[in-house]
């Protein structure tokens, strides 16, 4: 009786051990299956590229070069040093040559870098004609959309 309990016991420890077997590898298989169908893109689903202006830094999640507000209060000229001779002065009371002066610089600028000049007009407290702030506040607009 001695070789029959322990066959019946090796009988019983080889099942167990296939079961266990067979447990573990069914976990790993289902891991394996979860990794490659998370790593996999849904149809129809492209990668989306981030592309960074010239003139960012890259140190935000949001471009601060198409910021309209002036956060450092620095004054950047834009080779237009003869508008400081507007300074505080209203929106609404510019004639049409003083209209064309800020029109002049606005078109020489790269759409790039209206931003930052409506930011200097800001700091050195020139405020521009509004129908120069509306032209240049579409242009950010247009290439923020673009962007």
């Amino acid at each position: 009786m001695n070789n029959l309990s322990f066959f019946v016991f090796y009988l019983f420890l080889n099942d167990y051990f296939c079961i266990m077997i067979y447990l573990v590898l069914g976990i790993v298989l289902a891991l394996v299956v979860a990794v490659v169908f998370s790593r996999k893109s849904k149809p129809g689903e492209e990668e989306k590229k981030v592309e960074v202006p010239d003139d960012c830094c890259g140190a935000h999640e949001v471009c601060e070069a198409d910021s309209l507000l002036s956060a450092d209060g620095k004054a950047e000229y834009f080779e237009d040093e003869e508008l400081d001779n507007y300074k505080s002065k209203a929106a609404d009371s510019y004639t049409d040559e003083q209209i064309e002066e800020f029109r002049d610089v606005l078109f020489t600028l790269k759409e790039r870098e209206v931003a930052g000049w409506l930011k200097s007009l800001q700091a050195r407290n020139i405020n521009p004609p509004e129908i120069i702030r509306e032209e240049a506040l579409m242009i950010v607009a247009e290439r923020r959309f673009v962007n």
